[in-house]
């Protein structure tokens, strides 16, 4: 591999490091209250400590951008441009998902969002395992937090109907 092209795969790699954690940060931007508000919410007795959440987006969301660049780097956005855009798509309703429970305290849309977020991460497991089967597999623990995220979302928003109606 030359040279140039070890740096072009480095600069893809940061670069969707980049995209995957600007969706973190709009999500995170949503959040900034996010603990004092999700503390003071009812829970089912299975809810994990709010402590856990950080650390494991933090690895969901390495893994995306590792799974994306694999797709990327065989043959770029052009030839992979469904798997992708699948890819930015889920990215953008995962960090509207913030806005809606936290910020906006909507929990009827924020669990519709959080339902086609899980379509759009499966189509996006497929697409890119077609691509990469590595990538597919990335995937699969962003998957299954998200299928978890989806009960708690529900199971939250039908037990505080007064604070995320």
């Amino acid at each position: 591999m030359s040279l140039q092209t070890k740096q072009r795969q480095i600069l893809g790699l940061i670069g969707w490091l980049g995209v995957s954690f600007a969706a973190s940060a709009v999500g995170a931007v949503a959040s900034i209250q996010a603990r004092s508000f999700y503390g003071q919410l009812a829970q089912p007795a299975w809810a994990p400590p709010a402590s856990l959440f950080g650390p494991v987006w933090t690895v969901l969301y390495v893994l995306m951008a590792i799974a994306a660049w694999l797709v990327w780097r065989s043959g770029g956005f052009r030839s992979n441009r469904i798997a992708l855009s699948f890819f930015l798509v889920q990215l953008a309703l995962n960090a509207f998902w913030s806005w809606l429970f936290f910020a906006w305290h909507r929990g009827a849309l924020a669990f519709a969002d959080i339902v086609l977020l899980w379509v759009l991460i499966v189509a996006t497991l497929v697409t890119f395992w077609r691509v990469r089967p590595l990538s597919g597999v990335l995937l699969i623990p962003y998957l299954l937090w998200v299928s978890f995220a989806s009960v708690l979302n529900y199971s939250v928003w039908q037990l505080n109907p007064q604070a995320l109606g």
